[in-house]
């Protein structure tokens, strides 16, 4: 297998690790060029079709937020990324892995969860440099 092949697997099988299935709108919020670009990648293609911006104005299921630590408020990005998200719907918070520039501590995300309406429910690890942190409305934390 091609180092390319390894790449491509290794993004969809972190992609599916996000629960991402065929058919789901995927949301992007806080991109920059720090972005991992394989696992966005991977969640499109596992999806079947682009990742939507902030700008779209219909229901999604899940939202990806790229946070780092001097982005801003977290509790007002976590509210605003519920404004699209539909019922069961998913909030995957990608912030940077500890040791990367603006890695952002687990206490500071267990702080604004619960303000914003959100539950953690798991963290993984999402990409190279970046964590996942699954967020869930309080009625769908299951």
């Amino acid at each position: 297998m091609s180092a390319t092949a390894d790449h491509a697997a290794e993004g969809e099988r972190l992609a599916s690790r996000l629960g991402v299935r065929p058919g789901q709108v995927v949301q992007e919020l806080g991109y920059d060029e720090d972005c991992d670009e394989g696992l966005r990648t991977a969640v499109a293609e596992l999806s079947g079709s682009q990742i939507v911006e902030e700008d779209f104005d219909d229901v999604v299921d899940v939202v990806l937020l790229w946070w780092r630590d001097d982005d801003g408020d977290l509790v007002d990005a976590l509210v605003d990324s519920l404004i699209s998200l539909g019922d069961g719907g998913v909030v995957w918070l990608l912030t940077p892995k500890a040791g990367r520039p603006g890695h952002v501590e687990p206490g500071d995300i267990g702080d604004a969860a619960p303000t914003a309406g959100l539950h953690q429910t798991s963290s993984i690890s999402a990409a190279r440099d970046w964590s996942g942190t699954r967020l869930v409305t309080r009625k769908s934390a299951r």
